[in-house]
């Protein structure tokens, strides 16, 4: 018999707070994390700007050793998870911790790592590149870290989807909650994208923005200005329990994770399939997957890149999929705030989900101004809305046609 899955806790580390409170705080007031790139000189770059984490010292959360040994985005991935069980209000030294797993994802994994050692190698020679610069930089290694720094045994990996990599592992993790394999996952996302060549790969594809003269207007999504998406990074976990564990150990349950949908758009390597067609059938499978009716849904935050085409075929996606209703349905993209997490980005869409249920609030799309015709839904422009949240679906969308919606629900 399929258990259902509540979330228990959330950590989150991003351009707008070192924590969950201070980064919803910030989105409830409008503000921008983005920024003229302050980590390395930008002046030969096409882009100057991205939506950093400023004042992180890993070493005021982990220790020093371990730290070091650690690509940014682990460390983002640690400390998120220190919030996440904390919040959740869990001590895992009580669990089996075979029934514990560790799954949090990276879409990009150390780049900033490679990045730093490929210098080294260049400049110093070979027998001077970092020796742990494999482990620092592969994709799993927040999984990895963490479960070794919580003790948990049980399965142990990293989904790779690009930007929907937070998104899909989330809702791996819930599978196996759902199939009984584990009583508790700890998952979501991590991203530390902004270095030399990241910045540089994604000008190459004609991806960011280059709004540098206005940094914390660049990222408009749905608005007719809009000319590309601004990078960021952060991480966000979640605490997975399943229903029957969270009320045993006496939990308060923040939303249950009610259904899932995932689709592939076969289509273009960067480009989403037209008429959003991909995005669609997986907000269907989501829908069906949670038995959740289209008109019950509350909020939509939206994948909302802030890109021409990303943003005009995820609202015919959401027109295809909720007819006249899609009309009556509040929708935001937080990454007008936060920018781009890349393959945190679904995590950190889904926390701020669970937070908008919470708080019966709906985050704002800034920066939206000059409203694009071919995207005339509600985007909540520029302030919040205050109502009643009971469903919010979060869409994730990724580089390689990957299609990922999670749902959430109210738990009453």
């Amino acid at each position: 018999m399929s258990k259902n899955v509540v979330v228990t806790g959330i950590g989150i580390i991003s351009p707008l707070g070192l924590d969950a409170s201070s980064t919803w705080d910030s989105l409830i007031e409008g503000k921008s994390g983005v920024d003229y790139i302050g980590s390395f000189d930008t002046e030969q770059f096409e882009t100057h700007i991205a939506a950093e984490v400023k004042n992180f010292n890993p070493e005021d959360f982990l220790d020093k050793k371990e730290a070091r040994r650690m690509d940014r985005f682990v460390q983002f991935a640690a400390v998120a998870t220190q919030e996440a069980l904390l919040n959740a209000k869990i001590e895992l030294s009580n669990e089996n911790p075979e029934r514990v797993s560790v799954m949090i994802g990276s879409g990009i994994g150390g780049i900033l790592t490679l990045s730093k050692e490929m210098e080294v190698l260049l400049q110093r020679g070979p027998s001077r590149v970092n020796p742990f610069l494999i482990p620092m930089m592969l994709g799993d290694m927040a999984s990895g870290r963490v479960s070794m720094l919580v003790g948990a045994k049980g399965p142990n990996f990293s989904s790779i989807s690009s930007c929907a990599t937070g998104a899909d592992t989330i809702a791996e993790a819930s599978a196996l909650i759902r199939k009984g394999e584990i009583d508790i996952a700890i998952t979501g996302g991590a991203e530390a994208p902004i270095c030399p060549i990241g910045i540089a790969g994604f000008n190459a594809c004609h991806a960011l923005s280059k709004n540098n003269s206005n940094p914390i207007a660049a990222s408009r999504p749905f608005d007719a200005n809009r000319d590309g998406f601004v990078i960021g990074e952060g991480a966000s976990v979640l605490i997975l329990e399943s229903l029957e564990h969270a009320i045993e150990r006496g939990a308060e349950p923040l939303a249950e994770l009610a259904g899932h949908g995932a689709t592939a758009d076969a289509h273009h390597i960067t480009q989403p399939a037209p008429g959003g067609e991909g995005g669609a059938r997986a907000i269907t499978k989501a829908l069906n997957h949670a038995n959740v009716s289209k008109n019950d849904v509350s909020y939509i935050n939206a994948h909302g890149t802030s890109t021409p085409l990303n943003d005009k075929y995820e609202t015919m996606a959401i027109k295809s999929v909720f007819g006249e209703q899609s009309k009556n349905i509040s929708i935001s993209s937080t990454k007008s705030m936060t920018g781009h997490l890349l393959g945190a980005g679904g995590a950190l869409e889904a926390s701020i989900s669970v937070l908008s249920i919470k708080n019966n609030v709906i985050p704002p799309t800034i920066n939206l101004e000059n409203p694009d015709p071919d995207c005339d839904l509600d985007y909540t422009p520029n302030k919040p809305t205050r109502k009643q949240v009971n469903v919010v679906i979060s869409n994730s969308l990724g580089f390689g046609g990957h299609n990922t919606c999670l749902v959430f629900k109210k738990f009453i």
